[in-house]
């Protein structure tokens, strides 16, 4: 039987190497860029932080969220760091749950994965740009860059539209919209949020310690707790990423508040400062030694007290003023970033057509789709690629044929 996967990133190349399983299946894996797992490569800064042990309980979205469930206990985080050993990956948890490979370098993620597919029945294609795809008596007909080639089944792990300089692409949808599926509305997430507060640029590249909340006319829309970082054009960093998904969409008005020290109270922070006023300093160092150097200078700014006044001669309710600007600090936001910018696509082709126990297609047989060209995205910290590894090997197994007793 022949399977090609359309798509060399994380989810197609565990299809393909699941569907190999079966020594007598052809498969062949088309990737359009020069070579495999170019986005996987950028993952994690670089470090790649290929699941969380948490993800098989929470932290998937989607119109239909519980599509995930099935998918992600078959082929949960321990049985995928399993898998991983075999393949000969070492890695290593963080106690958020996040892990990484041992080496703290994405290449050893996408060596491993690359060297496995070194099989005598994988064929892998780069620079090989799928564009047609036509449903065939006997099976699917595919056209693009290369020669024409015809497969018994079918699987797009085409990615999403996210990071498009390192691949994201609207290939997956095109094709299976092509062959009947629906599309959700396409959104970002996993991305840096855009602010209208000027002192963002001032800031850029500093990075805090920080609580924040997301507010959506004055209430509470998402809260996480972590890094901050801040842009030439707004507020990045992990914290963000977190809580990133939706904001700014369906009107209102929206705005970031921060706590910067969220494990100290308003009045231990008030005690210290207070400690300072014996100091002849100027009120620029108020901070000094508390928060990243700039920060600090640019919230005694805004809260309103001039720069070169002596420390000793601040008087009480400015002390509280500066207590508050670092607990309580609010920033409009515009907008997020593009698509270019994001980790993750929100939304995709739409879930009830699809099978969560096969990935096969509900409406054309033989049909799989796995990974994030699927309305389904989850939460920053290696729930995506948990996602993609689960998915594309359940699609893999079944496209192939190979009953595998954990799905």
């Amino acid at each position: 039987m022949t399977i090609v996967i359309i798509g060399g990133g994380a989810s197609g190349m565990a299809a393909a190497l699941a569907a190999s399983e079966n020594p007598e299946n052809d498969v062949i894996l088309l990737e359009r860029q020069a070579r495999l797992g170019r986005k996987l490569q950028a993952t994690g800064n670089g470090r790649c932080n290929l699941t969380n042990l948490h993800a098989a309980s929470r932290g998937y979205h989607g119109e239909d969220a519980s599509f995930a469930d099935f998918t992600i206990c078959a082929f949960d985080p321990e049985m995928t760091l399993a898998w991983f050993r075999s393949l000969g990956l070492f890695t290593v948890a963080e106690p958020s749950g996040r892990v990484y490979p041992y080496s703290d370098q994405a290449n050893s993620v996408v060596d491993v994965l690359r060297f496995a597919l070194e099989k005598p029945n994988v064929r892998v294609i780069t620079g090989y740009v799928a564009e047609k795809v036509k449903k065939t008596a006997d099976g699917f007909h595919i056209e693009g860059t290369g020669q024409p080639i015809s497969c018994d089944k079918l699987i797009i792990a085409c990615g999403g539209l996210a990071g498009s300089k390192l691949g994201g692409t609207m290939d997956g949808y095109k094709l299976l919209r092509s062959l009947g599926h629906k599309c959700t509305k396409l959104r970002p997430t996993l991305v840096q949020l855009k602010s209208s507060w000027c002192g963002c640029a001032s800031l850029k590249g500093v990075r805090a310690n920080c609580k924040a909340r997301i507010l959506r006319n004055g209430e509470t829309f998402a809260e996480s707790e972590g890094e901050l970082q801040f842009t030439e054009y707004g507020l990045s960093g992990p914290v963000i990423f977190e809580i990133s998904r939706d904001v700014c969409h369906g009107g209102g008005s929206w705005s970031c508040q921060m706590d910067f020290m969220p494990d100290v109270s308003e009045n231990d922070l008030f005690d210290a400062l207070s400690q300072r006023r014996k100091t002849a300093l100027q009120a620029s160092e108020l901070l000094t030694g508390i928060l990243h150097n700039r920060l600090g200078r640019v919230l005694t700014q805004n809260a309103g007290i001039s720069q070169q006044k002596l420390i000793t001669e601040l008087s009480d309710w400015e002390l509280l003023e500066v207590c508050r600007a670092v607990k309580d600090f609010e920033v409009t936001l515009t907008e997020p970033m593009g698509m270019d910018s994001a980790q993750v696509t929100a939304g995709g082709i739409l879930t009830a057509e699809f099978d969560n126990r096969t990935m096969e297609s509900r409406i054309r047989p033989g049909l799989y789709a796995c990974g994030e060209v699927l309305d389904i995205d989850g939460d920053c910290g290696g729930y995506n690629l948990q996602w993609a590894w689960s998915s594309g090997r359940l699609a893999g197994l079944h496209a192939g044929g190979i009953h595998d007793q954990n799905t």
